[in-house]
């Protein structure tokens, strides 16, 4: 069977939207949401749409990410120092296990493919 098509045009309302975990959070005031447009019957992988406002915050990846961004730009640092940014429509994967930092500069919006590998 073919599967429905994944559009970045989904349609966030206010209730979509949460601010970042404040105990993350490094600078700004950042809002984040998230739409799960399809996941696997074992739950461990999934597809859909992000988007999010500008600020920096702590990240820790127990899952596989593939991300294609439709909107703005990141910076992505590691825990390391190092540090690449992308912009639209630059794709890029965040391998389980990455610790850094998530700094998007300005509003964002990525199409996002996550496996979570589990025990």
């Amino acid at each position: 069977t073919m599967s429905m098509p994944i559009s970045g045009n989904v349609a966030f309302t206010a209730e979509d939207w949460s601010p970042v975990d404040a105990s993350r959070v490094i600078s700004g005031t950042p809002q984040s949401a998230a739409k799960v447009l399809y996941n696997s019957k074992d739950e461990k992988f999934c597809a859909g749409v992000y988007v999010c406002t500008a600020g920096k915050w702590k990240v820790s990846y127990s899952e596989d990410e593939f991300c294609t961004l439709i909107e703005g730009s990141v910076t992505l640092t590691h825990e390391s120092g190092t540090a690449q940014t992308y912009s639209a429509p630059e794709s890029f994967l965040i391998p389980a296990g990455f610790k850094g930092f998530w700094e998007p500069h300005g509003n964002l919006r990525k199409y996002f493919v996550i496996y979570e590998q589990g025990e």
